[in-house]
């Protein structure tokens, strides 16, 4: 999602740096008062496999379970491209679910939610 559309969504976009370069953005939606939904996530590929996505995750978790959340859900990619980011999200708890929020099925989407 670029900017225009974080906004559209009305989306809380975290971020993470070093050295004044920005690393990677993950991005949270409200979907109703208990349940979130993570709109974007992206790390920059010369920050991967260095834990910035997993950082950026458990930070938005924590973050949305302070702001009275209890779920949070996701749409990500069936790509192979993706393989990376539904492995971190099944390693922090999420699992496989239906589309949620209007998403319909799509064999190039996997859904994903956790309780929190």
């Amino acid at each position: 999602m670029d900017d225009a559309d974080l906004r559209a969504a009305n989306a809380q976009v975290l971020g993470v740096g070093e050295d004044g370069i920005l690393l990677g953005i993950v991005a949270l939606t409200q979907l109703d008062p208990h349940h979130g939904e993570i709109k974007s996530m992206h790390t920059v590929e010369a920050a991967r496999g260095r834990g910035v996505g997993r950082r950026l995750l458990r930070h938005l978790i924590d973050l949305a379970r302070a702001e009275g959340f209890r779920r949070l859900s996701l749409e990500t990619g069936s790509a192979e491209s993706f393989a990376a980011a539904r492995t971190l999200y099944l390693s922090e708890g999420f699992v496989v679910t239906q589309p949620f929020a209007g998403y319909v099925n799509d064999p190039l989407s996997v859904y994903m939610t956790r309780e929190i």
